[in-house]
């Protein structure tokens, strides 16, 4: 089953504004997130791009109010004050797919989905009249629901990141964090997932922030990218605006050329290493 199939997510979970203003970040005293401002909106498709260490998962944990910040503020749907709501109603509206979460053992795929409704039970795990149904559509919109039955020990790494995908998605948010979700997908799967977070902002109006390595990806699918260099956000706008051969390759420490791929339109880049220059001494193309 490819990702995305099955019917779509209920109406509980449209999309939300989720905004930071002057948001600064400190890990053991030394500011890693500077001074940072991102909107993310309805329908919209941020992606946050940068080098290692720039301070993009940083970033977007704090978003999460996993990562507390040293000083700056956190809006949801411009009123509310984000770090005013408990967790269990802040889980209600935002949700997030980390990086490298452990493999659980003893526990079924459909266990593992399952604890993405954990904003709707009570205290001590009372009634979630919804919850069976969103858990059904979350395994079918990414494709694992044959697997359900299945022990999550028993997973491949790619598997497993889409069964963490469908957990987020059952929480049915307005508000979706991903922290680099192609990590362990393969092509077709890389492909499809990116697919799916596109028809969530577009269907559904979910707003989406995603950290991504891969550029091309970031280009294809983001409606604006923020890039992030040494904790600042350095350029925020329209991928065409962002994506310039200046502002990457002074950000990468790398020359970064960037073209029009002819078959889809889109922007795509690629990065001159010592072969690309050898070659272009010699006269000849890589």
């Amino acid at each position: 089953m490819k990702l995305g199939e099955g019917p779509a997510g209920s109406a509980r979970a449209r999309g939300q504004q989720l905004a930071a203003e002057g948001v600064t970040v400190a890990y053991d005293g030394v500011d890693v997130v500077h001074d940072a401002a991102l909107t993310l909106r309805p329908g919209d498709i941020t992606a946050l791009v940068g080098p290692n260490g720039s301070g993009k998962s940083t970033l977007l944990r704090t978003l999460a109010r996993l990562q507390r910040a040293r000083r700056g503020t956190l809006t949801l749907d411009s009123a509310t004050d984000g770090l005013a709501l408990t967790a269990r109603e802040f889980a209600r509206h935002v949700a997030l797919l980390t990086q490298g979460r452990p493999t659980p053992g003893g526990l079924t795929v459909r266990d593992l989905v399952e604890f993405g409704r954990y904003p709707y039970r009570g205290r001590f795990g009372g009634q979630d009249p919804d919850g069976a149904a969103a858990v059904d559509r979350a395994l079918r919109m990414t494709g694992v629901h044959e697997l359900a039955g299945r022990g999550a020990e028993h997973l491949s790494g790619g598997q497993l990141q889409r069964v963490w995908l469908a957990g987020c998605l059952a929480q049915e948010t307005g508000v979706l964090l991903l922290d680099e979700p192609t990590t362990y997908l393969d092509l077709r799967y890389q492909v499809e997932l990116l697919d799916l977070v596109r028809d969530l902002a577009d269907d559904h109006a979910i707003a989406v922030g995603v950290v991504l390595h891969d550029l091309d990806q970031a280009a294809a699918v983001a409606d604006r990218i923020a890039l992030i260099q040494a904790g600042r956000i350095v350029a925020d706008g329209a991928p065409a605006e962002v994506l310039t051969p200046e502002r990457l390759t002074d950000a990468y420490g790398i020359r970064i050329e960037v073209d029009t791929d002819p078959l889809t339109g889109q922007l795509r880049t690629r990065a001159i290493g010592r072969h690309h220059l050898r070659s272009e001494r010699l006269g000849t193309t890589p």
